[in-house]
């Protein structure tokens, strides 16, 4: 029997995020980021199609690499203004029972011991919903407006992220034994203190001698998901991810960074089914292929080739406003975002891009394919690409908020059931089990289970 497929919603706070210039369609509703109903109307919409959950991508600095300036990014709202996705979470969670939630931190630019706090919070408030998706950052404009004369060596921000995530996994997993809160109204006690364990760590870049504030939340640590593409970031999927998203414009591309992944993970001690990757993807359908085409050809005039180079550069760190349209897009080792480049270049050597083919290609979706037609031709093309490439889902990008969501619920989703490759109800219990169909907590074979308190160290 075929693998069920599975789908992410792709968001973010902001009114551009992943279609530079498809705000300006007549029908997208993106402007009214800031209005907590058009939050909650997603929420309920993505529940009603039985999506794992959304995905709420984040940036803390502006795209300022194209011609030196963050004006074009201004003028044509590329993912600024942006605000912070966290605030999002209790809004969509209170409006939902199943949906899930992964929020992008970046681990750079905030210390681990309030982070691991916030955390645990929305774990709480969400019963058990939260994701965490692990970003090292890669805007210089972010580092800049954090005192820092520019953001950290690519390579060098995993070294931090290894370190982060030892402190996190402390905190989350081993400070509160399960049974540390009694809750015990006549004794007079609501917390056994032999229980609860400060961690003690010492590491290369962060010193945390005390104990979580947060007693244990359903997951205890949220599900880990990961983006990263470079070698480095493969690597560390591997070791710690359990949802990994990648981006490409081809099978090719695809099916590769998919392969790496699994093999990051067995060289990590890991089993390859311990991460669910999804591709990202754009759908657009509607009744008939004629109607999906006839949204196709509409979005496109709206499609913003400015608006699509400063993303592309803010992605890449190259300035392609320094470039002909006409010049073929070429690998450069930078510390942006080195898959970002290498999805254009380097990666599928069956195509060169010109900069003009990659800005009008990452205009609808981003670097992602787009799937245009009648439900069932969608469904097909969806079938076939999970096939080829070994990915479990997609993460769907919108070209028109919220219509391209609601197309793909009304009219995909449908389909896909009536095939048995797409759920029809949602798994009971926290959104790890949902994913994964076992316990709440990690499994044991997770590099957060396998640390160990060290008794010796001082505390303060």
């Amino acid at each position: 029997m075929s693998r069920p497929l599975r789908f992410n919603a792709f968001q973010m706070n902001t009114v551009g995020h992943q279609s530079p210039g498809l705000w300006t369609h007549p029908r997208d509703q993106s402007h009214r980021y800031h209005d907590p109903e058009h939050w909650v109307a997603l929420a309920r919409l993505l529940e009603q199609g039985r999506f794992d959950g959304v995905f709420l991508a984040d940036v803390l600095g502006v795209y300022d690499v194209y011609q030196g300036s963050a004006d074009a990014a201004l003028r044509h709202a590329v993912q600024v203004p942006v605000n912070d996705p966290l605030a999002l979470v209790p809004l969509m969670a209170q409006a939902t029972e199943h949906l899930g939630f992964g929020v992008t931190c970046a681990l750079t630019y905030e210390h681990p011991y309030p982070f691991a706090r916030r955390m645990s919070t929305l774990d709480h408030l969400t019963r058990g919903r939260i994701g965490w998706n692990i970003v090292t950052g890669y805007l210089d404009s972010a580092a800049r407006n954090l005192g820092l004369p520019r953001q950290l060596a690519h390579d060098e921000r995993y070294d931090v992220a290894d370190d982060y995530l030892a402190v996190v996994y402390k905190l989350w997993e081993l400070s509160w034994d399960d049974d540390a809160v009694r809750r015990d109204k006549q004794a007079g006690v609501f917390t056994d203190p032999r229980k609860v364990h400060p961690i003690r760590h010492h590491g290369p870049h962060y010193q945390v001698p005390g104990i979580h504030l947060c007693e244990p939340s359903p997951q205890r640590t949220p599900v880990l998901y990961q983006a990263g593409s470079s070698p480095r970031g493969k690597a560390f999927a591997g070791q710690h991810a359990e949802c990994v998203f990648v981006s490409g414009p081809s099978t090719a591309v695809v099916s590769r960074y998919v392969r790496d992944l699994r093999a990051a993970a067995q060289a990590a001690g890991r089993r390859p089914e311990d991460l669910l990757i999804y591709a990202q993807a754009l759908v657009i359908t509607g009744e008939t292929e004629a109607d999906a085409r006839a949204k196709l050809a509409d979005y496109r005039r709206h499609i913003d080739i400015e608006a699509a180079l400063a993303l592309l550069s803010g992605w890449t760190g190259v300035d392609f406003g320094r470039y002909p349209r006409d010049a073929t897009v070429e690998y450069l080792d930078t510390d942006a975002g080195r898959g970002a480049l290498a999805s254009f270049s380097q990666a599928d050597p069956d195509r060169r891009w010109t900069v003009g083919e990659a800005a009008e290609f990452i205009g609808l979706g981003g670097r992602a394919p787009v799937f245009t037609g009648s439900p069932v031709q969608v469904a097909d093309e969806l079938e076939a690409w999970a096939d080829a490439t070994g990915v479990d889902g997609f993460n769907l990008a919108y070209a028109v908020a919220h219509e391209s969501m609601a197309d793909v619920v009304h009219w995909l989703i449908p389909e896909l059931q009536r095939r048995g490759r797409y759920p029809r109800e949602y798994a009971p219990g926290t959104l790890r089990r949902k994913l994964f169909g076992q316990a709440d907590r990690l499994p044991a074979t997770h590099p957060a289970r396998q640390l160990r308190l060290d008794a010796a160290a001082p505390t303060p």
